[in-house]
């Protein structure tokens, strides 16, 4: 359980940021790929770091299978993200914090539930699945 609550608070964490990029990103004129993109991009370094250490106990070296799995989670989870934004869009919530905050919670709860099954798996994390 307290694991679940880390990453929620982790979560919170790397969305307020990514959102705080994409909303500050469209006020100065982007659009809203470039501007998701951009935010995204800034959470990934945080989201790795704190997942990997503080919520799930990750300790060591980082190994090259982590990196590609995480990757390959945000990958997943972003495709989800822009599905729902184009969604959005197409229902006339363009450069809209309305269609972005659909897209983000897309994300969060594709990356959740990824990332605990297939990215920072450690001995305990297994035991208990």
């Amino acid at each position: 359980m307290l694991q679940l609550v880390r990453f929620g608070l982790v979560g919170l964490a790397n969305t307020a940021t990514s959102a705080c990029v994409i909303f500050a990103a469209i006020r100065l004129g982007s659009g809203d790929y470039a501007a998701n993109a951009l935010g995204y991009a800034v959470g990934l370094c945080l989201s790795f770091a704190l997942n990997r250490g503080w919520t799930f106990g990750v300790r060591g070296a980082v190994r090259l299978s982590e990196i590609v799995r995480f990757g390959a989670v945000v990958g997943l989870s972003y495709l989800v993200n822009l599905t729902v934004l184009s969604i959005m869009r197409d229902h006339g919530f363009r450069e809209s914090v309305i269609g972005q905050g659909a897209a983000m919670v897309a994300y969060s709860v594709c990356f959740y539930i990824l990332s605990r099954r297939f990215v920072f798996r450690t001995p305990t994390s297994e035991a208990r699945q």
